[in-house]
């Protein structure tokens, strides 16, 4: 139901399943929306057209919520909408276009980006929560939001809550339910930079970085944080489109992100013995936690994520 990205969030989810109970440890939703319209490609690729190959599809809901700009941005193939709890207790479905599943093709899916403030919790769930047989589904709608309005020590005990409030005995369907609380970062943990289409600027830009990194007292990671800033920089000014942006995030690791107006997402690749390129990305790749793209209206964004924790 969801990724991350570049933020953190306190996450607590349960799923029931008929005949089975799990308890799984979340404690991210920020995640890269990598493109539903490819994984929908992928999936009709292996199962045919849908004319011909039955009912098949997944449903998806994608979250990516930003702890700088405090928005989240959601996409749905087919999926129940999210709801949202704002820290005043009210209760609101954030209204997504309507999309088919995956894999069954049609409709374009478009993302819907919405202010989230600070402590409110994000409730992700699947259908079977919400959808019985034998009950009204709007019923059962207004019956989540009111048990997701209920005051709860904790967010284990407000899932408790919601799947006691919802489910019968003997649920017809698997159910899934994920409930996350947003955090904020402060100003003084982001850094961001507009950079010129110029070479000659990469220089400036490592000055910079190396200079915010020890005002934060990151000295030990300065090497690995100046060589990726130097290869996405670099990158981004000599294949991509203007406008360049550097952004760094320093919470408990450090988040290195390079936006720019192209929409052409990198991949690695293996530079062949004599080739005077290829091989910054893959660099970026083994000296960081991990990285990806992320596509947005006015461009792509690069990031990679490193560990603070001294070597």
């Amino acid at each position: 139901m969801t990724d991350a990205a570049a933020g953190r969030a306190e996450a607590a989810g349960r799923m029931d399943l008929t005949g089975v109970t799990g308890v799984p440890g979340l404690t991210e939703l920020t995640s890269e929306v990598t493109g539903l319209t490819e994984l929908t490609s992928e999936l009709t690729g292996l199962t045919g057209p849908a004319e011909t190959s039955g009912d098949v599809g997944a449903t998806c809901l994608y979250a990516v919520y930003d702890p700088v700009s405090r928005r989240c941005c959601f996409a749905g193939a087919g999926h129940p909408v999210p709801a949202v709890v704002s820290p005043d207790g009210s209760v609101e479905l954030v209204g997504l276009p309507a999309a088919p599943p995956l894999g069954v093709g049609g409709l374009p899916y478009e993302a819907t980006e919405v202010d989230i403030p600070e402590g409110s919790l994000l409730a992700l769930y699947t259908n079977g929560l919400i959808e019985h047989r034998d009950r009204d589904i709007d019923t059962e709608v207004h019956r989540l939001r009111e048990a997701l309005a209920r005051p709860a020590p904790s967010l284990d005990a407000l899932c408790d809550t919601v799947l006691a409030d919802l489910l019968p005995q003997r649920p017809a369907d698997d159910v899934a339910l994920l409930i996350a609380r947003t955090h904020a970062l402060d100003a003084n943990q982001v850094a961001t930079w507009s950079v010129p289409s110029d070479p000659s600027a990469v220089a400036q830009t490592r000055k910079d970085v190396v200079a915010q990194m020890e005002r934060w007292g990151l000295s030990h990671a300065v090497f690995v944080t100046e060589l990726v800033v130097s290869e996405l920089v670099t990158n981004a000014i000599r294949h991509a489109e203007p406008p360049v942006q550097l952004r760094l995030i320093h919470d408990t690791t450090l988040i290195c992100e390079v936006s720019d107006g192209g929409n052409t997402a990198p991949h690695l690749r293996r530079a062949r013995t004599y080739d005077e390129g290829g091989r910054g990305l893959l660099l970026v790749a083994q000296l960081t936690q991990r990285w990806g793209t992320r596509q947005s209206a006015t461009g792509k964004t690069i990031w990679a994520e490193q560990s603070l924790s001294p070597q």
